[in-house]
């Protein structure tokens, strides 16, 4: 049964939010199997679900890409600090688990705009000893407060991944999202790296173009998409690592079988010079 109340263990006085829109931190968590969702997530995401059948797997596969390009960063690349923007509600395989699993010195700093995660942030998102992990409740155009914020966990002359998983399609197109990415670029060093994953107008085209009209109906956040040569622009200048900008289960998947399951995300890791 789906809890209609979530629980928030260490968490003495969650913040208020609103139940009555769907949200797309707690839509998300009813796709990957959660239970902090209300009916109006529900009814959202099942309608998404029908006009896509391939979005469960399509989730969950993006949420198996942020795992492995974390990991891949922390255990190939050396990186040591992490800034994860639109971090949603706590699942399986949370950056700062992966990240320190592989270096427990590892720093991770997370954002997000949602009450819900927030208190499920001050909860759950706890990291190792050795390493930091922190919470900045921020707005992704706000790009001055996360960057403020961030400077008192990570070293900004030091090598940071910049995590941009299945965020970018809620900055629409008249907040210049091009302009945003470019800021948070523009603040990291060089060795720097930047994980992006977004959802595709050119893969299932009339499907997923039927599932965005359908959530912009029904969520308080609005979904753009855009097309591999759009996704491939928020990457401009920095270096593609290979396999390039993939779908999500095609990027170093564990399993090559994997390479094939669904998905409509475009997905990448690419380093600064």
């Amino acid at each position: 049964m789906v809890s209609e109340r979530p629980e928030y263990e260490g968490t003495p006085d969650p913040p208020p939010f609103d139940t009555s829109v769907a949200h797309i931190a707690r839509v998300q968590d009813y796709w990957l199997g959660g239970k902090d969702n209300y009916a109006p997530d529900r009814e959202a995401a099942e309608q998404a679900m029908a006009a896509l059948p391939d979005l469960v797997a399509s989730v969950r596969n993006t949420r198996a890409f942020l795992a492995r390009a974390v990991r891949f960063l922390a255990a190939e690349r050396g990186v040591r600090q992490f800034l994860d923007i639109g971090t949603g509600i706590p699942a399986a395989n949370n950056t700062h688990e992966v990240a320190q699993a592989a270096a427990p010195e590892s720093r991770v700093v997370y954002v997000d705009n949602d009450p819900i995660v927030l208190a499920h942030a001050r909860a759950l998102l706890t990291g190792t000893p050795a390493g930091a992990t922190s919470y900045i409740d921020a707005d992704i155009r706000d790009t001055g407060t996360i960057l403020n914020a961030a400077r008192e966990v990570l070293d900004f002359d030091r090598p940071v991944a910049v995590m941009l998983i299945a965020i970018m399609q809620y900055v629409p197109d008249e907040s210049d999202p091009y302009g945003v990415v470019r800021t948070l670029v523009d603040a990291v060093p060089g060795g720097s790296y930047v994980a992006i994953s977004h959802p595709a107008t050119d893969i299932q085209a009339a499907r997923m173009a039927d599932m965005a009209d359908r959530l912009n109906q029904t969520m308080a956040e609005k979904l753009t998409l855009r097309s591999r040569d759009q996704v491939a622009a928020f990457l401009d200048g920095l270096d593609l690592v290979d396999p390039g900008l993939v779908r999500a289960p095609e990027w170093r998947p564990d399993d090559p079988a994997l390479a094939s399951t669904p998905s409509t995300m475009w997905s990448g890791v690419a380093r600064k010079p």
